[in-house]
Protein backbone atom coordinates (compact mmCIF):
# COMPACT_ATOMS: atom_id res chain seq x y z
CA UNK A 1 0.00 0.00 0.00
CA UNK A 2 1.51 3.30 -0.87
CA UNK A 3 2.45 6.15 1.59
CA UNK A 4 -0.49 8.49 -0.20
CA UNK A 5 -3.21 5.60 0.72
CA UNK A 6 -1.87 5.00 4.53
CA UNK A 7 -2.26 8.92 5.52
CA UNK A 8 -5.07 9.45 3.87
CA UNK A 9 -8.40 11.12 6.25
CA UNK A 10 -11.41 9.41 6.37
CA UNK A 11 -14.82 11.91 6.12
CA UNK A 12 -15.17 11.78 10.11
CA UNK A 13 -11.68 13.21 10.60
CA UNK A 14 -11.96 15.47 8.13
CA UNK A 15 -15.44 16.35 9.88
CA UNK A 16 -14.34 16.70 13.03
CA UNK A 17 -11.27 18.84 11.84
CA UNK A 18 -13.69 21.23 10.37
CA UNK A 19 -15.59 20.96 13.75
CA UNK A 20 -12.61 21.81 15.69
CA UNK A 21 -12.05 25.01 13.97
CA UNK A 22 -15.35 25.76 14.20
CA UNK A 23 -15.45 25.63 18.02
CA UNK A 24 -12.13 27.65 18.26
CA UNK A 25 -14.41 30.19 15.87
CA UNK A 26 -16.75 30.00 18.56
CA UNK A 27 -14.10 31.00 21.61
CA UNK A 28 -13.20 34.02 19.76
CA UNK A 29 -16.67 34.97 19.03
CA UNK A 30 -17.96 34.31 22.42
CA UNK A 31 -15.15 35.85 24.69
CA UNK A 32 -15.31 38.69 21.70
CA UNK A 33 -18.89 40.12 22.09
CA UNK A 34 -19.25 39.12 25.92
CA UNK A 35 -16.37 41.51 26.48
CA UNK A 36 -17.07 44.34 23.87
CA UNK A 37 -20.92 44.18 25.37
CA UNK A 38 -19.71 43.95 29.38
CA UNK A 39 -16.79 47.05 28.81
CA UNK A 40 -18.72 49.79 29.62
CA UNK A 41 -19.42 48.19 33.52
CA UNK A 42 -15.72 47.91 33.45
CA UNK A 43 -12.77 45.79 32.58
CA UNK A 44 -12.89 43.68 35.40
CA UNK A 45 -16.38 42.42 34.13
CA UNK A 46 -15.55 42.73 30.12
CA UNK A 47 -12.72 40.04 31.36
CA UNK A 48 -14.71 37.94 33.21
CA UNK A 49 -17.41 37.51 30.67
CA UNK A 50 -14.71 36.87 27.97
CA UNK A 51 -14.25 34.09 30.43
CA UNK A 52 -17.50 33.16 30.68
CA UNK A 53 -18.56 33.35 26.74
CA UNK A 54 -15.51 31.60 25.94
CA UNK A 55 -16.75 28.55 28.10
CA UNK A 56 -19.17 27.38 25.55
CA UNK A 57 -16.57 27.26 22.92
CA UNK A 58 -13.93 25.90 24.88
CA UNK A 59 -16.07 23.02 25.86
CA UNK A 60 -16.40 22.28 22.69
CA UNK A 61 -12.99 21.89 21.82
CA UNK A 62 -12.01 19.50 24.56
CA UNK A 63 -14.55 17.31 23.32
CA UNK A 64 -13.52 17.25 19.92
CA UNK A 65 -10.23 17.08 21.02
CA UNK A 66 -10.46 13.75 22.98
CA UNK A 67 -12.52 12.31 19.95
CA UNK A 68 -9.37 13.12 17.80
CA UNK A 69 -6.97 11.41 20.39
CA UNK A 70 -9.47 8.42 20.30
CA UNK A 71 -8.94 8.30 16.80
CA UNK A 72 -5.43 8.51 16.95
CA UNK A 73 -5.49 5.72 19.66
CA UNK A 74 -7.05 3.62 17.25
CA UNK A 75 -5.02 3.81 14.59
CA UNK A 76 -1.98 3.14 16.44
CA UNK A 77 -3.09 0.18 17.96
CA UNK A 78 -4.08 -1.03 14.78
CA UNK A 79 -0.84 -0.52 13.70
CA UNK A 80 0.94 -2.69 16.91
CA UNK A 81 -1.55 -5.43 16.40
CA UNK A 82 -0.45 -5.93 13.02
CA UNK A 83 3.21 -5.79 14.20
CA UNK A 84 2.40 -7.92 16.61
CA UNK A 85 0.73 -10.50 14.42
CA UNK A 86 3.91 -10.20 11.96
CA UNK A 87 6.04 -10.85 14.82
CA UNK A 88 3.99 -14.24 15.66
CA UNK A 89 3.82 -15.24 12.35
CA UNK A 90 7.53 -15.20 12.02
CA UNK A 91 8.11 -16.39 15.52
CA UNK A 92 5.94 -19.50 14.65
CA UNK A 93 7.85 -20.30 11.32
CA UNK A 94 11.38 -20.05 13.24
CA UNK A 95 10.08 -22.34 15.90
CA UNK A 96 8.70 -25.36 13.32
CA UNK A 97 12.08 -24.94 11.26
CA UNK A 98 13.51 -25.58 14.43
Amino acid sequence: MSNKLKNRQSFFEKLLSLLQGAAWALVAVGSTSFFISLYHLGLFLALLGAFIGALLGLFFVVIFEIAQLQIDKLKEMKKQTLLLEKLTQQSETTTTLL
